[in-house]
């Protein structure tokens, strides 16, 4: 009998192939300890340039320079060196790994496979920073988890928190910072050398009001240019950052000699090398600064707060701290030519009104009555307080300052 006809509809599809799945990009990651530090100095906006700058003086060649830092391969001694003698960078990062990782699957595994023991004892305290941009991972505290997790299950006693904190000012140095930064799905996860913010020197226990990080007064003095050959006056000194910053710098004290560094608590750190480049720092410092730097206040409890950081910093000698207002300052007095640096009140921080108005017009009166020789620089939030000295400014930095945008204008001599 003839086979009966079947359909055409009745025919049996060919199964179709399974979509395939893109496999993560894992960078392999290194067990054996580097010969060279990956490192990132950080830096506060509009910092960077300066931080570069600061590098190629230290002896470090810059490998690419971007808004939030400076990138760098760095020996052990020169990432120690960074540290110890940056007066502009926020911490130095050291890059542990880097991978792609879309699940949560994978950056545990891969979290696994970071060579923690580059950076970590048995026992150690962990802190972890987390961020996350345009990543399918964008929990930053179910990152913060999972890469704790790896810690744990590779260094014996240690103690990851998996909580992710970004909280800057909550850095008290006791405890090993790791920062995992997811950016588009690529996992970057750095262990931080420094320790301790670097802005905190040691020195500055004393705070008058408004205070000025050490970073920003140093980063001020680098984009003004000045270099200790004319005076120096600070007439709304504060706490004295700025003058003392000023006196570091001329003397050529490292700004880090005062204080410990968390790469000094790493498996393999050398503590005979440490000693010998704060040996080599001590050694190249001046016995004093050669030019007046005057700070001034007419707060009290100011001036007080500037006498004892000074102490602490080692330079009480180079500086002249004096109570008085800003129109009983005479720059003539100090000489022929000079800077006027500071951080003058404004409206945001201390106060507001006709009074902040006027103060600003006698500063330029200050400045004019100074001489020809004389140029103002300072930082301020906008122009408008800045036009009441009736002087021609030009922008040298953009930056921030307690997260508001500022600018740090200096006169045209």
């Amino acid at each position: 009998m003839p086979k009966p006809h079947k359909p055409d509809n009745l025919i049996p599809a060919r199964p179709a192939r399974p979509a395939r799945v893109p496999r993560p990009i894992v960078t392999p990651i290194p067990t054996e300890r580097p010969s060279g530090f990956d490192a990132f100095a950080v830096a506060a906006p509009g910092l960077a340039p300066l931080v570069a700058a600061e590098c190629v003086a230290l002896g470090i060649t810059p490998r690419e320079v971007s808004p939030a830092g400076v990138s760098f391969t760095a020996t052990a001694d020169q990432l120690f060196t960074a540290n110890l003698w940056s007066r502009l960078a926020s911490r130095v990062l050291v890059r542990l790994a880097e991978f792609e990782a879309r699940d949560f699957a994978t950056l545990e595994k891969m979290a696994a496979r970071v060579p923690w023991h580059h950076v970590l004892t048995p026992g150690a305290a962990v802190r972890l920073r987390v961020t996350c941009r345009k990543s399918r991972l964008y929990h930053s505290d179910a990152v913060a988890e999972r890469v704790a997790r790896g810690i744990t299950n590779s260094i014996a006693g240690s103690q990851a928190l998996g909580r992710a904190k970004d909280d800057e000012d909550d850095d008290d140095g006791n405890t090993q910072l790791i920062v995992v930064r997811f950016d588009h799905d690529r996992c970057t996860i750095s262990a931080d050398s420094s320790g301790a913010l670097l802005h905190r020197r040691g020195w500055r226990q004393a705070i008058a009001k408004a205070p000025l990080r050490e970073t920003l007064a140093a980063a001020m003095l680098a984009a003004c240019e000045w270099e200790g050959a004319v005076p120096l006056v600070d007439p709304f000194c504060g706490s004295g950052t700025i003058g003392i910053e000023a006196a570091l710098r001329v003397r050529r004290m490292a700004p880090g000699l005062g204080r410990a560094f968390a790469m000094e608590q790493w498996p393999g750190a050398d503590p005979v090398m440490y000693a010998a480049v704060r040996a080599a720092a001590t050694a190249v410092q001046l016995p004093s600064v050669g030019v007046p730097i005057v700070l001034r206040d007419r707060d009290a409890g100011a001036c007080k707060a500037a006498l004892a950081n000074a102490e602490r910093a080692g330079v009480r000698q180079d500086l002249v701290i004096e109570q008085g207002a800003l129109s009983e300052t005479s720059l003539e007095a100090i000489g022929p030519a000079g800077l006027v640096l500071t951080n003058p009140p404004y409206g945001l921080r201390i106060g507001d009104g006709a009074d902040l108005r006027s103060l600003y017009a006698r500063l330029g009166d200050v400045v004019r009555a100074g001489g020809r020789g004389w140029q103002l620089g300072l930082l301020v939030p906008d122009r408008v307080l800045a036009g009441q000295t009736r002087l021609s400014f030009d922008a040298v930095l953009r930056t921030a300052n307690g997260g508001l945008p500022v600018e740090v204008l200096r006169s045209r001599g």
